[in-house]
């Protein structure tokens, strides 16, 4: 008999999908329904619900719907959708939920099993990328560095519209950080992920329509980056000529736990019979076997497959707004990337002996050269374009290149390496300069992403002044005003004058003194 339909509480109100013309739980003398909202990847559970039923009176119905955070969810006529919620991860969901100023209570959560976000190479690819990583050992920096120089094709879900995108994004946005710690807001203020970014030609919404896509495109990519259960499972499966090679990258993993939610109160007790079956022995063994995840009671023996350490799990940022910033920055996973960054640098006489050797390391750094961690993470990437002027009392070269290999690099790296000096200092018309090649970028195509990086040791002497700067600068469009420039200085350069533009421009100043030039152009990096 279908019971009278309760008024929501304030966290059902917030997760309400559906119309609400339809009850949320149902019964049927003992046996109980409830309504179930539900990562598609937990699709391969569904074979043992019928027996939960039999055992325990409640029987579970799954909705499948990609989720990151289950945000975004409106309430439907005020009536209950959903009496539990089974994600892949609940992370971002309760950080949004801590954030609510007390407006979203926090529901019960339960976790059933875990799984690592891993990465499924083709066994060309794992042979390539293995050879290159020290000790045969591979990280996400080594996989960013083979995106980036366009010899690695993976793909991976929508970090907006999966947790298992997410978890992946955050992942690999961890490593790339490098302090080996959960994500600030420091370090995501750029986007380091472009390179990375670039090597992605595959996506889904879920994990699950992902490995679909990718059966049916596999000519597309050569990785997978999915949860290792997802990856145990497509290799089992037999529709691989051969099956993938699951890596844990050296540098960290973060874990989903799968938990279940109680988002309806009222049902705690027939939420408690569920959890409770869950977590017995038998169903973690068969849900080990059956979906490949590992299980949460330590006195079950993982299966031979699951008994290697997932190794080093990386911690969840502990920000709501660091997560919604690095999905932002990251964006559609379908559109192509491909900023242009112009770097504006400096040959004065006075670059010459340590400032110009620095000036070139950094940019043979940026072109591969640097092969840590942080430097594979900040390298030029397939697709990016990229503008070098040389300046001394006025423009002594320009060059702009789009890369798509090795060659393209290496002409700009003759620029740096080749160039001879002059003994003047234009900066400002330099500047000016250069603010004329973003605005034509920005015209040409108004989606890509433009920055300015000005490399100077010294004073303006030399043409243009500041205040004419600034008056051809207040000519430009809005859309040429909004690109930001980067200003790294040492020597005798006015960190005063360039502060200013930076700010006013939307960029900040980098002090190279503090540093050098190869870690000064890393950490701006990305920044737009």
């Amino acid at each position: 008999m279908r019971r009278a339909v309760r008024r929501l509480t304030t966290a059902a109100l917030a997760l309400a999908l559906l119309a609400a013309s339809t009850a949320s739980c149902t019964r049927d003398g003992e046996r109980v329904t409830l309504r179930v909202l539900a990562s598609p990847e937990l699709a391969d559970v569904a074979p043992l619900l019928e027996e939960l039923e039999d055992d325990t009176g409640v029987r579970l119905d799954l909705h499948y719907e990609a989720t990151a955070d289950l945000a975004g969810q409106p309430p439907a006529g005020g009536r209950a959708a959903y009496d539990l919620a089974w994600l892949a991860s609940d992370r971002s969901f309760l950080l949004r939920v801590r954030e609510s100023g007390g407006r979203l209570p926090r529901p019960e959560s339960t976790a059933i099993m875990r799984s690592p976000v891993v990465v499924g190479l083709e066994p060309a690819a794992a042979r390539k990328l293995r050879g290159r990583a020290p000790g045969g050992r591979i990280s996400w920096a080594d996989v960013a560095d083979a995106a980036a120089e366009g010899t690695l094709r993976f793909g991976m879900a929508d970090p907006r519209r999966s947790d298992t995108g997410r978890a992946a994004l955050v992942g690999v946005a961890t490593a790339a950080a490098g302090t080996g710690s959960a994500l600030r807001e420091q370090d995501v203020s750029c986007d380091r992920l472009r390179g990375f970014r670039s090597g992605q030609t595959l996506t889904g919404a879920s994990s699950r329509e992902l490995v679909e896509r990718y059966l049916k495109h596999r000519d597309d990519a050569d990785a997978l980056i999915a949860h290792e259960s997802e990856l145990l499972s497509l290799n089992a499966g037999g529709k691989l000529p051969e099956p993938l090679e699951i890596v844990h990258p050296e540098d960290g993993m973060v874990l989903s736990d799968f938990p279940l939610l109680l988002l309806d109160p009222g049902e705690r007790e027939a939420y408690g019979k569920v959890v409770q079956w869950l977590l017995g022995a038998g169903a973690q063994r068969e849900l080990m076997e059956r979906t490949h995840r590992r299980p949460v009671d330590q006195d079950v023996t993982p299966s031979p497959r699951l008994r290697a350490d997932v190794g080093n799990a990386l911690s969840f940022p502990d920000r709501l707004s660091v997560v919604e910033r690095l999905v932002a920055d990251y964006g559609d996973p379908a559109r192509r990337t491909g900023g242009q960054v112009v770097f504006l640098l400096d040959f004065s006489t006075s670059m010459r002996g340590e400032r110009i050797e620095g000036l070139r390391a950094a940019f043979a750094g940026l072109s591969g050269a640097d092969r840590t961690s942080t430097g594979k993470f900040a390298r030029f990437h397939r697709g990016e374009r990229l503008t070098v002027i040389r300046f001394g009392g006025r423009v002594l070269q320009e060059r702009t290149v789009t890369v798509r290999g090795d060659a393209d690099l290496r002409a700009l790296d003759r620029i740096v390496a080749r160039g001879g000096f002059d003994d003047a200092t234009a900066l400002w018309s330099a500047l000016d300069r250069g603010y004329r090649v973003a605005a034509d970028a920005v015209r040409e195509e108004p989606g890509r992403p433009v920055s300015i990086v000005l490399m100077t040791d010294g004073e303006n002497n030399a043409g243009l002044t500041y205040e004419e700067f600034w008056r051809r600068y207040r000519r430009l469009g809005d859309e040429g005003r909004a690109v930001p420039t980067f200003p790294v200085r040492f020597g005798a350069a006015d960190p005063a004058a360039l502060g200013r533009v930076a700010e006013a421009t939307g960029g900040r100043t980098v002090d190279a003194d503090l540093s050098s030039l190869s870690d000064a152009f890393k950490e701006i990096r990305g920044c737009h």
